[in-house]
């Protein structure tokens, strides 16, 4: 069972989520949905697709973080759910809001070999980062232990949902990912076959490392996989380590024990048991239900590819690994659905031409990946529909690129085959589905020629003291079937079960063992489950004649359960698949209109910039010295007695006679026999490895250098690569890898290929490729395919290619010859004229017209041709074949940090070709990782304080602590009162609880006589004479309105007030008028003053200076200067207010005109609409008001 191992946290204000380890954090806080200004720094790109294609600006964004976890003050964070999580599947965009999703419920599937298991996801969550709407959702629970009330994804049908209920958004998601189809591990890189896994070094499962074909939540996890790229190299590590980010594939993964009495294996280990795994990867390329992903696409991917391995571990230490392909026909065709059989018709839907380039594309992505391919075609014969489909599938075979051959050349050395095999004709007889195996007759050529990948597994003790196992390739698979029908379900499974057995038979021949009936039995067995589970992704229900598969005959039973699934596969095709089909392309991220997550860390975004601009301060440069030799050894096995130095330690330059890196290859290493090519021998390699060290440290004792070791050494059958380095450059060298190519018998054989070692010298990366490319002197054509095969499908870890290193370097015996007659090329090296000869050469003629090693150099030639020699002598070829002379053994090279300085042969005579080597000088560049942390650390340090309002949690703490943060000492002003809070300490939350503060009571005795009104009697009251004031002034740059005499107001009664004797009054702060001068107190006027109004002065409202110009009473008004605005143009529309008039004493004032509106200023017409006329109302007294309803 796996263990959980990661917390799930949330903090509401601002809003974000925390996947915290047991060490480290990696938080995610909501941003917004428009890119915020950056202060001029980029902020990375999250794109699923390309990563050249920049963020679009209305994608969600989120600022993302991660470090150590006790950075982030975690302690304030609420849980979700009760239990711990194996991980995230990443981010997702739904109806605007973005979801993050975790595995919380998962189980252990299968155990390939000890150390690496693979768990099976029973159910996930969805969190929402930008909203708190969706928190009080309780989705349905995934029951992993169906029953009669659960349906095959898990959910209860019994107990449907309420229609009111909400659902939350992400409900089809979660019902996909719950399936029980979904695995991961985190133990091993579970996109890759166990061949692509097994290398000497160390196995990586960083997340862009894997094959994105097989990651289905690859666009989900793409925003974290940038976030991570940005990170630094020990952030990344340790991002690994926390196992907060998971990989899934879809299709099957399961493991049966093999108990030891069943084994074939019964020797070694007594009592122990073997495993039988069989591992299906279904590609999320063109993913999708039965009819509405059919054939292929303009990218060369085909619907329903899967690859299925079958691995079988035994106890003895062996490792057994078989792996094959199913795939829909790659022609453009579609079928539509249909409740009765004949309606779902066939439509192909491009012309052949059209089709080509994209069958070529598939076919050339599988050479590259398994190398020689044989098709297994299962369709009819009979019906129409699929004799159509066969006859275009069997055309574009013919025509694809991979059966053009040279002239001469046999049927045996295409890379592409095919086996027309129908599978309904063939068991329709007695012997029923037990006839399909009459196919093996058919196949078992290409079956022995692929054979299959075997491994020793050998316990080791790393540093650590720990036990590992340690993997030793014996044999390689070289081939692949490729097996189809029209579903590529029912028929297929059967037929791949078969091919399985085969394989395993063969192994076991092999191995002078048998396997067992009860062995067998379970061979079926899981290839039956396999072939449902598949079957119920695709089609939506288990495989038919899977019967036959479980327990070898077809039983009444099966015969109904066929039907049954048939009946219920025509109704989930034609009502159910179109949502099926929508929540897969949500979850690839290609519905319409779907945005990708942006995750925006601004802090690591500068940093790093920063860091570029700034690399000089800890980047230094340091020139090395390599030196390169290549000796085609005509087969010989053992060194001879012949010193190596002349080629190892040639006289050159002191600077060059011990260089840090020495790479030696071989070819002809072993005599080149048909028993030959098809395995490896590593004892001649061996043996001649020690002998190229002893040359090279007799050498280095001689000038009192360092010894040289091996760091590494390949081999594929009679080429060789082996790679010296000084013991003093050990610590600057990393990411040692090697890979091998085969290019002879179109790849089935070792005779012609390459082996290459890449390494990472300091900061730079360095690779070698030895090649032994297709003899014959007209061959040059099969010498350029060579070279272009070898380029593209060469692959290190982590998928990187030859040209993805910064310096390259080929040696070997490349065959390229001289085209000129053989009497004349003799005739030109007797002359020594070296320059027509190079003029003639085949290499340098297809590197002039672009047609091999495009951007790589040669020196300059000043040797004679390399080949061919008598053995033993000087002279060139005199046998009866006499071939022409020929500079078959080159180096080449690429990269700006080369520069090459030697260029010559060595005078060893024992083989027919003479050694050459060639030295350079590398530039290197050197990091010093501490200076460059401590700069890192003061650039975070810096950026973190000065963008506070954008930085994370971490940083908002940093910035409280210095600037707000009270004393840690401070004492509580009373002490039945707690300490003060601050942003470290929060009294009411005192060791995570809330605090319980006692306090104590107050001495008063209260009033029980008092009564309930507080105020006193009305004859307490005093009487407050009040003058009314004066309207304030009217608006700056507006017009004056009369002053008039409001109606007297009766006094108001008040509770006395009791103030303290000689209290000073405090001015209020709401007065208008300044509190440094006293303004004079005006007589009350008995009357309207009929005098004209007075100005308002420009001065500033409510300035005591505006009353007067001289800051008396009584001088004269000032007339402020013309003013240029708008103002005076709407105040000259506004008329002008009316005169004031005289009132008699003791009558009420009139009630001032109401002033019409600035409308009715500029159109006369609408003057009189909003005025009021005496008995315009009276006709709506008996109406009711309409309010508006609560």
């Amino acid at each position: 069972m796996a263990t959980p191992g990661v917390r799930v946290l949330i903090r509401e204000s601002p809003r974000s989520i925390a996947l915290a380890s047991s060490s480290h954090a990696l938080v995610l806080k909501n941003s917004g949905g428009s890119p915020p200004h950056n202060g001029g720094f980029s902020s990375g790109n999250t794109s699923a697709g390309d990563l050249g294609s920049a963020p679009l600006a209305t994608s969600p964004r989120c600022i993302a973080e991660f470090g150590p976890a006790e950075d982030f003050d975690l302690d304030y964070w609420r849980q979700l759910g009760f239990k711990q999580v194996y991980g995230t599947l990443g981010l997702v965009t739904i109806n605007n809001e973005v979801f993050l999703c975790v595995v919380d419920s998962a189980v252990r599937a299968a155990e390939v070999r000890p150390g690496e298991t693979v768990q099976k996801i029973n159910s996930v969550e969805f969190h929402c980062l930008t909203s708190a709407k969706y928190d009080h959702l309780l989705n349905d629970t995934v029951n992993p232990w169906p029953t009669d009330d659960v349906d095959e994804a898990g959910y209860d049908i019994a107990h449907p949902r309420s229609e009111t209920e909400p659902e939350h958004p992400c409900l089809a998601l979660k019902k996909l990912l719950s399936s029980g189809t979904f695995f991961y591990s985190a133990d091993f890189d579970l996109t890759r076959r166990l061949q692509k896994r097994v290398t000497d070094d160390e196995p990586s499962i960083a997340i862009d490392s894997l094959d994105a074909g097989f990651l289905w939540n690859s666009y989900m996890i793409q925003p974290l996989v940038d976030f991570r790229a940005r990170l630094s190299r020990h952030e990344k590590d340790a991002l690994d380590g926390s196992r907060i980010l998971t990989s899934a594939i879809r299709g099957f993964c399961t493991t049966m024990t093999v108990p030891w009495s069943s084994s074939p294996f019964q020797t070694g280990r007594s009592g122990m048991p073997s495993a039988l795994t069989i591992i299906s990867r279904l590609s999320c390329r063109r993913a999708g239900t039965r009819f509405n992903a059919r054939g292929i696409d303009d990218d060369g991917n085909v619907a329903n590819f899967v690859e299925s391995e079958t691995v079988f571990w035994s106890a003895s230490g062996l490792c057994f690994s078989y792996a094959q392909i199913r795939g829909s026909v790659p022609i453009f065709w579609e079928q539509a659905t249909g409740l009765l059989p004949g309606q779902q018709k066939i439509t192909i839907s491009r012309s052949p031409q059209a089709t080509q380039p994209a069958f070529d594309k598939h076919f050339e992505q599988l050479e590259r990946s398994y190398g020689a391919v044989h098709v297994v075609n299962l369709l009819s014969a009979e019906k129409s529909s699929e004799i159509q489909i066969s006859n275009l599938y069997r055309q574009h075979i013919e025509n694809s690129p991979l059966n053009t051959v040279s002239k001469g050349d046999q049927y045996d050395h295409k890379l592409l085959r095919e086996t027309e095999y129908d599978f309904h004709a063939e068991t329709r007889g007695p012997s029923g589905y037990e006839a399909a195996s009459g196919i093996q007759q058919y196949i078992q050529q290409s079956a022995d020629g692929f054979v299959f990948f075997l491994s020793d597994e050998k316990e080791a003790v790393d540093n650590a003291g720990h036990i590992t196992w340690k993997s030793t390739p014996i044999l390689q698979q070289d081939g692949i079937f490729r097996t189809n029908c029209l579903d590529c379900l029912d028929r297929t499974n059967l037929i791949q079960t078969i091919l399985s057995q085969m394989a395993l038979k063969s192994f076991f021949v092999q191995r002078r063992e048998t396997g067992t009936a009860d062995f067998w039995s379970r061979h079926r067995t899981i290839w039956a489950d396999n072939g449902d589970t598949l079957s119920r992704i695709y089609a939506g229900t288990g495989a038919l004649k899977s019967s036959f598969t479980r327990h070898g005959k077809m039983s009444l039973g099966g015969v109904l359960s066929d039907a049954r699934k048939s009946a219920t596969r025509l109704y989930i095709n034609n009502f159910a698949d179109k949502g099926r089909q929508n929540t897969i392309d949500l979850l690839l991220g290609r519905l319409m209109g779907q945005q990708p997550v942006h995750l925006h860390d601004p802090v690591n975004d500068w940093v790093q910039a920063e860091l570029r601009r700034r690399a000089s301060e800890y980047t230094s440069s340091k020139e090395i010295h390599i030196m390169v030799a290549t000796f085609n050894l005509n087969g010989k096995n053992r060194p001879t007695k012949e010193d190596l130095s002349a080629w190892l330690c040639p006289p050159v330059d002191s600077s060059q006679r011990n260089p840090e890196i020495i790479a030696v290859g071989f070819q002809e290493i072993v005599e080149l026999s048909p028993q030959q090519i098809m395995s490896t021998d590593p004892y001649p390699r061996q043996a001649w490895e020690n002998a190229v060290k002893d040359t090279l440290n007799q050498n280095a004792a001689q000038f009192q250098e360092e010894e040289y070791v091996l760091l590494r050494g390949g081999q594929l059958v009679g080429a060789s690569l082996s790679l010296f380095v000084r013991v003093s450059v050990l610590p600057y060298i990393k990411n040692v890898e090697g890979s091998i190519k085969k290019t002879g018998l179109s790849g089935m054989a070792g005779n012609k290929g390459a082996v290459a070692i890449r390494i990472d010298y300091a900061s730079t990366s360095l690779c070698f490729v030895t090649a032994h490319l297709a003899a014959g002197f007209a061959n040059y054509d099969e010498r350029n395919r060579d070279y272009k095969t070898i380029s593209q499908g060469l692959r290190f870890q982590r998928n990187r290619t030859i040209d993805d290193h910064e310096n390259v370097i080929w040696l070997g015996d490349f065959n390229y010859r001289i085209g000129l007659p053989n009497d004349r090329v003799r005739q030109l090296i007797n002359e020594g004229d070296l320059e027509t000869l190079y003029a003639n050469d085949q290499l340098n003629i297809q590197m002039t017209h672009g047609n091999v090693f495009r951007h790589y150099d040669e020196a300059r030639i000043a040797f004679n041709p390399t080949y061919k020699f008598d053995n033993g002598t000087d002279t060139y070829d005199t046998s009866d074949k006499s071939r022409v002379p020929a500079w078959t053994d080159r180096v080449l090279r690429k990269g700006d940090n080369l520069k090459q300085i030697n260029y010559n042969i060595a005078p060893l005579r024992f083989s027919d070709h003479r050694p050459v080597y060639a030295t350079f000088s590398c530039t290197i560049s050197v990091i010093n990782e501490s200076i460059r942390d401590t700069l890192m650390g003061d650039l975070f340090r810096r950026r973190r304080l000065s963008t506070h309002p954008t930085s994370s949690f971490a940083e908002e703490d940093l910035l409280s602590d210095i600037t707000t943060d009270s004393a840690p000492n401070a004492k509580p002003i009373d002490s039945s009162l707690p300490p003060p809070s601050s942003n470290r300490r929060k009294w009411w939350l005192d060791n995570g609880v809330p605090a319980r503060v006692d306090l104590k009571a107050l001495n008063i005795n209260p009033q029980t006589n008092s009564g309930s009104n507080p105020f006193p009697d009305e004859s307490e009251w005093v009487k407050i004479d009040r003058d009314i004031p004066e309207p304030p002034p009217p608006r700056r740059g507006g017009q004056s309105t009369p002053s008039v005499r409001r109606k007297e107001i009766p006094p108001v009664k008040l509770p006395p007030i009791n103030l303290p004797p000689n209290l000073p009054r405090r001015l209020s702060t709401a007065s208008t008028s300044s509190t440094r001068e006293k303004p004079p107190v005006r007589a009350k006027p008995k009357s309207l003053s009929s005098g004209p109004v007075s100005p308002i002065s420009n001065s500033r409202p409510g300035s005591m200076a505006s009353f007067t110009p001289t800051g008396t009473p009584n001088g004269p008004p000032s007339v402020p200067p013309p003013r240029r605005s708008r103002a005076s143009v709407i105040d000259s529309m506004t008329p002008s207010p009316s005169p004031p008039v005289s009132i008699p004493a003791g009558s009420k004032p009139p009630v001032p005109q109401k002033k019409p509106s600035l409308i009715a200023a500029r159109s006369p017409s609408y003057a009189n609409l909003m005025e009021e006329h005496d008995g315009e109302m009276d006709g709506l007294k008996d109406w009711e008001v309409l309010r508006p309803m609560r």
